[in-house]
């Protein structure tokens, strides 16, 4: 459901007054002797240029140059206004007043321009774009090259380098000694005096472990007990 169209009594207001406005400046134009479509034209003209400069101003660039020209246009708005409550004689008009009608449309062509051509923040050059150099390459250092003995060498290779003490020996204990039984000594002691009669030498630890047929450590130890 579409709702009614509300009358706006603001805008309402701004119609009256601008009508009333134009109306006056007609007046004026046409008793400083702008007849016809240019006593029109007049009232346009401040118009146009009091919105020209309002729309400068609420843009934010060129500040002074819109409120230069829009003080002037609103000058000229009032002093009409002014003017048709009866403070001129508008049947005989002064000579000045002639003289600011005529000279108007020159006035408000030069600040029409102005407020149209002056530049824009949009019209600003945008910034170059700043370029980065490319990160150079690191170096590789020859293979070939060798540390030279003057340099400080890492801890891992002095480390490397530093001679290990040999640790001191663990000393050996002596092994216990074996001892034969006495019919083995015996029966031993009987090969040994027949190896001597027969061979004129002593015999030594490998007869005894061959003739006997036991382990060489207990031949010596049965040799030792002979001697």
């Amino acid at each position: 459901m579409t709702r009614p169209p509300r009358l706006d009594l603001v805008l309402v207001q701004a119609v009256i007054a601008g009508a009333l406005s134009f109306a006056h400046l007609h007046d004026i134009a046409q008793a400083a002797g702008q007849d016809g479509w240019k006593g029109w034209a007049y009232p346009v003209s401040v118009d146009l240029l009091l919105v020209a400069a309002w729309r400068r101003l609420r843009s934010g660039s060129g500040t002074r140059l819109g409120w230069a020209w829009f003080l002037i246009a609103l000058v000229a708005s009032l002093g009409a206004n002014v003017a048709t409550a009866g403070f001129l004689d508008l049947a005989h008009p002064p000579a000045w007043l002639r003289m600011l009608v005529a000279g108007w449309p020159a006035a408000a062509f030069l600040g029409g321009t102005l407020l149209a051509h002056a530049p824009r923040p949009t019209d600003e050059p945008l910034p170059e774009p700043t370029t980065t150099p490319a990160p150079e390459e690191p170096t590789e250092a020859p293979a070939s090259e060798e540390p030279s003995a003057d340099e400080p060498q890492p801890e891992a290779a002095q480390a490397e380098e530093t001679v290990l003490e040999p640790a001191a020996p663990v000393p050996t204990l002596p092994a216990p000694a074996l001892t034969a039984p006495a019919a083995l000594v015996a029966h031993a002691r009987k090969i040994a005096d027949a190896y001597t009669a027969s061979t004129g030498q002593p015999i030594d630890a490998e007869t005894l472990c061959a003739r006997l047929g036991v382990p060489v450590p207990m031949a010596e130890a049965i040799a030792a007990q002979l001697t």
